[in-house]
């Protein structure tokens, strides 16, 4: 087997199938492995470039093929359909694999360290603490409701609501017991959000990338977290429209004959990382229209020419376009130039020794 120029591996619970080449372009190798034969078998291998879809699992199995000094690339699974003939098998499958990685313009996925999945997994797990919170709540907005009480929305309401209940003569005994179970039960869900918050901001402060993407105006911790742990090797993308356009915010080109016909943004890529810079944009809009920030004055027409969602989509296209030079600059953000918003110059306190108030001095942009 020493003339196998690269593999494409099918991936599965407990079955893994082969599909190796030579040099010129013949099948050389058809095999079917059980999980626990994997990794015996490449390391009686010598180096070759090894291909796999990206999944769960198969971070995992690119750190260990690079340990046995392979070359593994990871391939998005949506680039490797049309390479599948006919019918869908594991042979086949791995098949389209070996040619997918083989063609000059396939991108890969970067192959994330085990550190960066544990990122990645306090961040889900985050995310799932927070929507299970709002269910909750809801839930028992809801159960207060059948019994003539209200309240708003938000987690600030539901304290003086259970309180409320717990009053409430008008209310049975067994539906205080459940509203009670409800209570306890949001006080430790609120306990481990506050904890996984924490470590969160730990993680944040050790990474330096996730420091610099947190400058930028509405990203934020969150934001730089995610996009220091879930983006691609931003080397990989030629300009930041590129990026923006992996990342869902660029609009369906669907164009012939000469007709350009753009449609809805096509919100590929990661959803948490564009929910995350359409959601900061979101706040960055309001605060201009609020006055409480000085918009440049490309962001000032933009809001007033277009409604406040579409306004936000095309901030965040921006943002990522930011977001993928600082990545590959290593510079830090600077305001002046990214022309988003600017903070309002802040006025020195009244001087009560001289009796009057001193004049206005500004803060540098971007600093405290």
């Amino acid at each position: 087997m020493s003339d196998i120029i690269r593999i494409g591996v099918d991936t599965s619970k407990s079955v893994f199938q082969l599909h190796g080449v030579d040099a010129a372009e013949r099948p050389v190798l058809r095999k079917k492995l059980r999980r626990r034969d994997f990794l015996s078998f490449f390391a009686q291998l010598p180096p070759t470039k090894v291909g796999l879809e990206a999944c769960g699992g198969s971070h995992y199995w690119a750190r260990e093929l690079t340990a046995l000094g392979h070359e593994p690339k990871l391939l998005p699974a949506q680039h490797v359909r049309p390479y599948v003939q006919r019918n869908k098998n594991d042979q086949r499958d791995s098949d389209a694999v070996c040619e997918a990685m083989s063609r000059p313009r396939m991108s890969f996925v970067r192959i994330k360290s085990a550190e960066e999945q544990a990122a990645q997994m306090l961040m889900t797990t985050r995310q799932r603490l927070i929507d299970y919170r709002t269910q909750l709540i809801n839930t028992i907005r809801g159960h207060a409701a059948e019994f003539g009480l209200t309240a708003a929305k938000g987690p600030a309401h539901v304290g003086p609501l259970l309180a409320r209940i717990a009053e409430d003569g008008t209310v049975p005994a067994l539906a205080k017991e459940l509203f009670a179970i409800h209570g306890d039960e949001y006080g430790r869900l609120k306990l481990e959000l506050r904890e996984i918050e924490a470590k969160l901001k730990v993680w944040h402060r050790e990474n330096e990338m996730s420091r610099r993407l947190a400058e930028v105006d509405a990203i934020g911790p969150i934001g730089g977290c995610l996009l220091a742990v879930k983006a691609p090797d931003p080397h990989a993308f030629g300009c930041g429209r590129d990026f923006a356009a992996w990342m869902g915010l660029t609009p369906k080109d669907h164009s012939t004959a000469g007709k350009m016909r753009l449609g809805v943004i096509t919100r590929a890529g990661d959803e948490a990382l564009r929910r995350t810079l359409v959601v900061g944009a979101t706040s960055v809009i309001q605060q201009v229209n609020k006055g409480k920030a000085h918009p440049s004055p490309w962001l000032r027409d933009l809001v007033a020419r277009k409604p406040p969602k579409l306004a936000a989509v095309a901030l965040a296209n921006k943002l990522a376009r930011i977001a993928w030079k600082l990545m590959v600059s290593g510079e830090r953000y600077d305001p002046a130039r990214a022309g988003i918003v600017s903070p309002r110059p802040r006025v020195a306190p009244c001087s009560r020794r001289q009796g009057r108030c001193a004049p206005p001095t500004a803060v540098a942009s971007g600093q405290p």
